[in-house]
């Protein structure tokens, strides 16, 4: 017995230190600011939604909602803004979709409606925008007014590029369709379609140019081409940064916190339309608890 247990030890620390040495004299590949080698997920493929049949929903509610980027729980869709300063890896969600559509990647639509598809270079034209000229004084290197001989003023035409600023994008927008699947009885929801609200100069003189939100192009979520891109980019896990979690495994998780402006009705108003201030907020928060109370209100006790 003495004999047997000698010769498993032997063999233990025969193995501990051939697995030691290979450790020592293996190639070392990591990169300079990691301390073990992370493992590369090849062929991460996004899970195609369940399919549903018209006759099995019964009940449907089309809803739109904003997600904040500014708010502090929602800020891992927002950073990075910087993409070539300390992303870690990672890149925001506003740069992820910009990027896509504007190589091809990705399909981008004119609306919510989902109606007319646009082209990158048309996607693009519809983010950025036509330049704006307008009538100004003429000024030299310095920024120096220049006068005529009789001292007036010399007015030149100006012309303003308009560009597209990443860092303004600080809004998501969501169209979602809730409904009850009778095969199960249960309430279900599927995300549609995403864009962004943006700062944009508008205006088409020097005093009427002026930053306002404006919406991007739609993006159909439900698009499997979306769904591989966003399966592809991790997002920032406050808890654990060996956490990989996905954009996609966000949305499909609900992991965000956000408010409906929006809900299906005869007259195709936002809230914004006929309410404000604490009126919109509590009828935002009526709908949800409208939404939320709907499947427990079908079963009986």
């Amino acid at each position: 017995m003495k004999k047997v247990l000698f010769s498993v030890l032997a063999l233990v620390a025969c193995c501990t230190t051939v697995c030691a040495q290979s450790i020592i004299d293996a190639d070392d590949q990591r990169k300079p600011n990691e301390f073990y080698q992370k493992g590369i997920v090849v062929g991460k493929k996004a899970m195609p939604y369940p399919a549903v049949r018209e006759s099995d929903v019964i009940w449907e509610c089309v809803v739109w909602r904003s997600i904040d980027l500014r708010e502090k729980f929602n800020q891992f869709f927002y950073f990075p803004v910087d993409e070539d300063k300390n992303t870690q890896g990672r890149t925001n969600l506003v740069n992820l979709i910009v990027h896509g559509v504007e190589n091809g990647e990705i399909p981008a639509y004119e609306d919510d409606d989902f109606k007319k598809e646009l082209d990158p270079a048309e996607a693009m034209k519809f983010l950025i925008g036509n330049d704006v000229s307008y009538e100004d004084v003429a000024t030299d290197e310095d920024g120096n007014v220049l006068y005529d001989e009789d001292g007036v003023e010399i007015m030149t035409m100006q012309n303003k590029t308009r560009t597209f600023n990443k860092e303004s994008a600080n809004k998501i927008l969501l169209q979602e369709r809730w409904y009850i699947d009778k095969q199960d009885s249960r309430q279900k929801v599927r995300i549609v379609g995403l864009a962004f609200m943006y700062m944009k100069e508008m205006g088409d003189t020097k005093e009427s140019l002026r930053d306002v939100y404006t919406e991007s192009f739609w993006i159909p979520m439900d698009d499997m081409r979306v769904r591989q891109l966003l399966v592809n980019a991790n997002a920032y896990d406050e808890n654990n940064d060996v956490v990989e979690r996905s954009y996609d495994d966000i949305f499909i998780q609900r992991y965000f916190d956000s408010y409906i402006t929006r809900q299906s009705n005869v007259q195709n108003r936002a809230l914004s339309e006929y309410l404000t201030g604490e009126d919109a907020i509590l009828q935002s928060q009526a709908i949800e608890d409208y939404i939320f109370d709907l499947e427990s209100d079908m079963w009986e006790y």
